[in-house]
């Protein structure tokens, strides 16, 4: 099964800085497949253990603020 991603996915790859377009189903015992837009204009392709999600601050927006 193939997942686009509407909104590319910021990663952190071996080769550098990228987006994320979209991933490939491997199965249950397989590392997954993804495409990757590197930031020199390139496309890979990188298993799931070769990459990770940069963070994102939009991520806690929902959260409430602790009172000092």
């Amino acid at each position: 099964m193939m997942l686009f991603f509407p909104d590319p996915i910021p990663v952190t790859t071996e080769l550098g800085n990228g987006m994320a377009i979209y991933a490939e189903s491997s199965g249950t015992f397989a590392n997954d497949v993804w495409t990757v837009v590197l930031s020199d204009q390139s496309i890979r392709h990188f298993r799931t253990d070769q990459i990770t999600v940069e963070k994102n601050g939009t991520w806690d927006l929902g959260k409430p603020v602790p009172r000092l």
